[in-house]
């Protein structure tokens, strides 16, 4: 009877050694794999233990899933340095043209003045006296990409 119970309990394949020993290896390997996570485990942080955890699987489907997961970890990481990356650029670019802003209404505000102080000098009878009609007759050329201004006229005014 317990030569027949030894036969059924482990089937044909009983008194196979090769089966066996396939066992008995699977059985250290899983054990040696286990006893490596919980070092691991134990020596990492919470960022590395996750990724130390993707290892072991079941079925192909769930490495599949989580190297997913772990790909779309990657690719959000990427694409927020990316952002912040430009959002620095960006930044940067604005402060520059805030400066030159700054320092172009600084120039503009200069030549205002001047043009100001100058304006009392010019004699009368000149054309330059009036400057807001100056400014109506000045016409900006494309091809030159600079302004066309009249020509000082002297207006002598004879008596009769």
């Amino acid at each position: 009877l317990q030569m027949l119970e030894r036969q059924v309990v482990g089937g044909e394949q009983a008194k196979n050694k090769d089966l066996k020993e396939k066992h008995k290896h699977r059985k250290k390997y899983a054990d040696e794999r286990r006893m490596q996570l919980v070092t691991a485990l134990q020596q990492s942080n919470e960022d590395s233990s996750e990724w130390v955890l993707l290892n072991v699987y079941d079925s192909i489907q769930e490495e599949v899933r989580a190297k997913s997961k772990l790909l779309e970890k990657m690719q959000k990481k990427a694409a927020e340095t990316e952002i912040k990356d430009l959002q620095s650029e960006f930044e940067l670019e604005k402060i520059d043209y805030l400066s030159t802003i700054r320092r172009l209404e600084r120039d503009l505000m200069l030549f205002q003045q001047l043009l100001d102080q100058v304006q009392s000098l010019v004699r009368r009878d000149c054309n330059y006296s009036n400057l807001e009609k100056i400014k109506r007759e000045s016409v900006w050329d494309e091809e030159t990409s600079c302004w066309k201004i009249p020509q000082p006229l002297i207006q002598k005014t004879r008596l009769p």
